[in-house]
């Protein structure tokens, strides 16, 4: 089964027909207004409706409220929830078949609450832990916590973090992931994708699927 692949942060068309033309599965739209890569709901919706069939949206959402959050769903017409913020399992709950919850990794002690979220969310994120951002940081983290991490659980698992055409290679290779999820690897800017990278990234990670089926992942 091939590693899925969502390209994050996108603010414009352009940049998300350059993607899916590459070979992403997923786009992501932040809709969090102090990031820098925010975009208008608005702008989201026009772009997903161009989308083609079986490409997936995401929007991803810090804190928000939960009725808001619903309410950009539908209006956005999205696919799934990305949380990146505080939300409970009980939170995530109510967006059960759509919901994706990040997690900052600073150690192997992250596992103890990522397993209170299984049978609330579709699937995990393991993101790199900073103070000051709840993503797009651009850092990588001990990739032998995520594998860790994926061998543990039952639901799929889905690397970011610090992932570039330089690196995502040896990640695939340690962590074998459901998916990697990445935005300022592939970026000139906050929010301007650069489509030659973009384009390598997603050849990378291809590149380093094969020669191994993810077992875990596969329905019986």
């Amino acid at each position: 089964m091939a590693i899925r692949i969502k390209i994050c942060g996108i603010t414009t068309f352009q940049d998300a027909e350059a993607a899916v033309s590459s070979g992403a599965h997923a786009l992501g739209f932040i809709l969090v207004r102090k990031s820098p890569r925010y975009v208008d709901p608005d702008r989201v919706r026009d772009i997903v409706r161009q989308l083609p069939p079986f490409v997936q949206s995401a929007g991803v959402f810090v804190n928000e409220d939960p009725g808001r959050v619903g309410e950009l769903i539908s209006h956005c017409g999205l696919d799934l929830v990305q949380f990146h913020g505080e939300e409970s399992p009980s939170c995530c709950k109510r967006f059960e078949t759509r919901a994706v919850k990040a997690f900052r990794v600073k150690g192997i002690d992250i596992l103890d609450e990522i397993r209170a979220y299984e049978g609330s969310v579709r699937a995990v994120l393991l993101d790199s832990w900073s103070s000051g951002a709840h993503g797009g940081t651009g850092k990588s983290f001990d990739w032998s916590i995520a594998r860790r991490v994926v061998e543990a659980l039952t639901v799929p698992v889905i690397l970011a973090g610090g992932l570039d055409v330089s690196t995502v290679s040896k990640a695939i290779s340690l962590v074998r992931p459901f998916g990697v999820d990445v935005s300022s690897g592939v970026e000139k800017a906050p929010g301007i994708k650069d489509r030659e990278l973009v384009k390598e990234f997603i050849k990378k990670v291809n590149q380093a699927a094969k020669g191994f089926i993810n077992q875990k992942y596969l329905a019986e």
